[in-house]
């Protein structure tokens, strides 16, 4: 299948949340026809939608299903109201309509089965997720289709076929190519425009999955690299990925470009820009990518671009920062020269289910420091105290404690691997803002420095951080 004229683009929830915004999807849609005759549209569900769904599921769990008949009206009333504000013919209105009733009724049987056994499996929370997605691509293709655009809905379970790893299923990429080309080659040859759910998939037994954070964009990725598209167009409710969060730092812009292993650091460290996961298709197929603004769509956004050299970019490029943390240290003279300390401090952690962000040690070894979740914090250190109760009997490991709340605070830019002095200015930046530095950690890779600073100085931080970048 030739590429040249083949975009993928796909809209986030904020981008289908409301008549409005699903009115400027298809002036967009329309606007860029022209220029890419084929092209495929791949749909979030409505903002709030999964987690209401998911809400209700998780309180069927409990045997609670007091809100889900008000919750079944909240879907019907947010998806008719698009339709009514957007398709004026009244069979195609009507025949959308029954198809979100008719999903609206699967959610609720559902829902009374998951009540019934007192248990959600990862399987029933693919089932009642993969809702939102469904309803939304029936009601996008209802109103393109009433301003003139052809565009059949198209559930992606007939196209993305993945393991059984139930909410963060992994794709055969090889299978879902030669479904995805079967299925909507035809259909692009004719100039139509398939609506396909993003985040969903199946099985190959045909049971229906999920791609896990970021699935949208994953799915979208997915299906560029099936379709050998030209490129690849996330469409968000900002101008691109920033400089930082805007509600931190008044002047954050948008960065024009962004590499790879920039993305997938910006993206570890809290921002909310692609999930690295999301990107590997694309990259790896050498599809371009960009990130744009379904309310401004004239704004070039920013374009993701290979691992090339990016000294010519500026050296710091974004700020970010990951806040609700705690630090947990692990000392004592003990440790010194003690092997697999390290590996057993870990092991432990990975057994309570906790996520570490950062991690850094003394080369004198006598301390491992690592961030985790501040709700965690008590229980990791229990659970650290319950492993290591011999060694800390002993006075080989003095304690297990951890700090206040803190926020990791990075700085990204591949530039800085071909710039001397960068730590040096972070830290004078930092001082000169009174910002005391609790611990950092650097990657061998040099794309980010990451710092723990104290929760209070999160703003400080980051705007100090900022003030390096040069625009």
């Amino acid at each position: 299948m030739g590429s040249a004229d083949i975009l993928v683009m796909k809209f986030g929830g904020t981008s289908v949340g409301t008549p409005q915004a699903v009115a400027q999807v298809v002036a967009i849609v329309q606007e860029t026809r022209s220029a890419w005759p084929r092209q495929v549209v791949v749909a979030s569900a409505l903002s709030g939608v999964t987690d209401l769904l998911l809400e209700q599921a998780r309180l069927a769990s409990q045997e609670d299903t007091t809100r889900l008949e008000d919750a079944a009206q909240e879907l019907k009333t947010r998806h008719f109201a698009i339709l009514e504000a957007l398709v004026p013919e009244l069979a195609l209105r009507r025949a959308a309509m029954e198809e979100v009733t008719g999903l609206v009724a699967e959610f609720l049987i559902l829902c009374r089965a998951i009540a019934v056994l007192g248990e959600a499996t990862p399987r029933a929370l693919d089932a009642v997720a993969s809702l939102g997605e469904r309803l939304s691509v029936r009601v996008i293709s209802a109103v393109l289709r009433a301003a003139g655009v052809p565009a059949p809905s198209i559930d992606a379970t007939q196209l993305i076929v993945t393991d059984e790893q139930y909410q963060a299923a992994h794709p055969d990429l090889a299978e879902t190519r030669q479904r995805t080309q079967e299925r909507l080659g035809p259909l692009l040859n004719m100039g139509r425009v398939p609506v396909v759910t993003g985040f969903i998939a199946a099985t190959r037994a045909g049971v229906t999955t999920t791609l896990g954070r970021g699935g949208s964009d994953y799915s979208a990725a997915i299906l560029g690299e099936a379709l050998s598209a030209k490129e690849v167009w996330i469409w968000t409710d900002v101008d691109g990925v920033m400089t930082a969060d805007p509600r931190l730092v008044a002047d954050a812009c948008t960065i024009p470009e962004l590499n790879y292993r920039e993305v997938a650091e910006l993206a570890y460290f809290g921002a909310k820009v692609l999930h690295p996961k999301t990107i590997r298709p694309v990259v790896e197929a050498g599809i371009g990518l960009r990130v744009c603004n379904t309310f401004n769509p004239s704004h070039p956004g920013t374009c993701i671009v290979g691992d090339r050299d990016s000294r010519r970019d500026g050296v710091i490029k974004a700020v970010t920062a990951i806040k609700g943390l705690k630090l947990i240290t692990l000392e004592g003279r003990g440790m010194l020269g003690v092997p697999g300390v390290a590996a057993r401090t870990f092991g432990t952690v990975a057994s309570t289910g906790t996520s570490v962000p950062l991690i850094t040690q003394a080369s004198s070894e006598q301390s491992i420091c690592f961030a985790v979740p501040a709700a965690a914090a008590e229980k990791v250190i229990a659970t650290l105290e319950s492993a290591f109760a011999q060694e800390i009997a002993n006075r080989d490991i003095d304690r297990v404690w951890a700090t206040g709340e803190v926020v990791i605070v990075s700085a990204v830019g591949a530039g800085m691997i071909h710039t001397p002095g960068v730590a040096g200015r972070v830290f004078s930046a930092l001082g000169a803002r009174g910002v005391n530095v609790i611990a950092i950690a650097q990657g061998s890779s040099e794309v980010s420095i990451s710092l723990v600073v104290e929760a209070a100085d999160t703003q400080a931080a980051v705007h100090a951080l900022h003030g390096l970048i040069v625009r």
